[in-house]
């Protein structure tokens, strides 16, 4: 009667990758409590999965893992049926959303507990507490609503070493689904796995889901129990390929090369996250180092070229929009494709003073076209996250943006689509601001397909770029209606919604 049961709701279709966040909570219960692992991604109807275990009625806890966005309508789904046919049930969210939206959660009066963080601890902890009937508010990490319905929120607990954490159970994980399902064909490689090296970021930029959970904390795993867990898998099951998942891989040069010495000899191609303004003085030798162990794109948060929409945004550290140009130049002689995200539409005193912004942000973008042309753009709107204090949330607020108060809400069409980034639903921004900023993305990914995108083929791009180059010289991004209808037919992948 103890059993746990724990699930990945669907992230995106036909994509498979490791589920790393909730297979990290398995190994923090693994030998204590049996669990079992239902993947939502690898389900046609999890629901029959998971009724097929709770039918037993050997499960008492249920975790689940959600992010913003396409995560979050299959767990406030199957969290409603689950409770209202089981209700004996412990519902336990973890991940981004709850943690940044725990009112919405907590009072949809079916989830009852969140981990606030990292669970290695607090999951385990909150399990033994509930079993042997005892008290949980001095468990870290955790929120939960008390007997007055009042919201509690404990202390969070320092970050863990990650080299003592207890392995990730891939081998009864492949009990459950074949580790080889997870391996995917990407622009990196035939089988590409995912994996999480590190936790948290040592900056705080407003604009970040990751801040207010990690508060610029950062901890990672050493280089040598990365490779160990790459080594396991390549050699096991065949990966070709890395999607290193952390929010910043590269904080560390000393561990990032020391890595890439490991990894080289093995023939794999990866990826991974990072800063501008970190990589920027990494040696020249390590950037080689990293290239040639097969690094083959980095993504960067490149976020604006404006230096007082950088300051808004908190981006802390010491980048610049001279810097962001710079580097992408840098990088051409080690062959590094730079992969740039952009935050357009940030709120601004008066309309004309935001749209003059979203003007810059795409003569910016074409300035680091021009200097590199194999830099890839990733545009995102800008989408409150909730990092009280900070005065980017100070403005957001003062606007009258609210966001949604129900989970009901939050899956509706237009809120799902601000979970992407696509609809800010922001009172500052105009229609005609966001079909801008879209129409632009069009056309420059008309102009420039990513690279990423491995089912158009080089005649594709070619006719694709043919039809887009004259609007881009132009600056005619109005209308781009022969672009998209190429897009939709060629399904064009966009890297910021679907990944590789």
């Amino acid at each position: 009667m103890n059993k746990i049961l724990l699930f990945n709701p669907r992230s995106a279709n036909n994509k498979y990758r490791i589920p790393n966040s909730i297979l990290n909570i398995a190994a923090s219960v693994d030998g204590k409590y049996d669990w079992v692992i239902v993947d939502g991604n690898c389900e046609h109807d999890p629901m029959v999965k998971i009724d097929s275990y709770l039918s037993t009625g050997e499960f008492k806890y249920f975790g689940f893992t959600v992010m913003p966005g396409p995560q979050l309508r299959q767990a406030i789904i199957a969290s409603k049926t689950i409770k209202q046919k089981y209700p004996d049930t412990k519902m336990i969210w973890g991940g981004y959303f709850p943690s940044n939206q725990p009112n919405a959660v907590l009072y949809s009066g079916y989830v009852d507990f969140i981990i606030n963080g990292p669970g290695d601890h607090a999951f385990p902890a909150l399990i033994d507490a509930l079993e042997k009937n005892e008290p949980y508010e001095f468990i870290r990490n955790l929120i939960y609503k008390a007997t007055d319905g009042k919201i509690i929120k404990t202390a969070k607990e320092d970050l863990l070493d990650q080299d003592n954490l207890p392995p990730l159970p891939y081998d009864k994980l492949n009990t459950f689904y074949p580790i080889t399902k997870f391996l995917g064909k990407t622009y990196l490689g035939e089988k590409t796995m995912a994996y999480h090296s590190s936790i948290g970021c040592p900056f705080t930029c407003s604009f970040c889901a990751v801040v207010p959970i990690y508060e610029a904390r950062w901890k990672a795993k050493s280089a040598q129990n990365v490779y160990n867990d790459v080594k396991y898998i390549k050699d096991k099951w065949g990966a070709d390929a890395i999607e290193f998942h952390d929010n910043n891989f590269f904080v560390s040069e000393k561990r990032a090369v020391e890595f890439a010495r490991l990894i080289k000899p093995e023939n794999m191609t990866w990826w991974g996250m990072a800063r501008i303004d970190t990589m920027s003085k990494f040696k020249d030798s390590s950037l080689a180092a990293i290239r040639e162990s097969g690094c083959k794109i980095i993504f960067f948060g490149a976020e604006s070229g404006n230096n007082a929409i950088l300051e808004q945004m908190d981006k802390g550290g010491t980048q610049t929009g001279d810097q962001i140009i710079e580097f992408a130049e840098r990088l051409k002689k080690f062959d590094i494709i730079p992969e740039y995200s952009f935050v357009l539409g940030t709120p601004a005193p008066t309309q004309e003073q935001v749209q003059s912004q979203i003007d810059f942000e795409i003569d910016f973008i074409k300035k680091v076209k021009a200097v590199n042309p194999k830099t890839e753009i990733v545009i995102y709107t800008y989408s409150p996250v909730p990092t009280e204090g900070s005065e980017l949330f100070k403005q957001v607020i003062k606007s009258g943006f609210r966001f949604p108060e129900t989970l009901e809400d939050w899956i509706s069409p237009t809120w799902e689509s601000f979970d992407l980034r696509k609809n800010p639903l922001t009172p500052w921004l105009t229609p005609d601001m966001i079909d801008k900023i879209r129409n632009f993305e069009t056309v420059l990914n008309g102009v420039y397909p990513t690279v990423t995108d491995i089912r158009l083929n080089m005649l594709k791009r070619m006719a694709i770029k043919l039809v887009a180059t004259m609007r881009y010289k132009a600056s005619m991004y109005q209308y781009p209606y022969e672009i998209k209808l190429l897009q939709k037919v060629w399904r064009y992948r966009q890297p910021e919604i679907q990944g590789f």
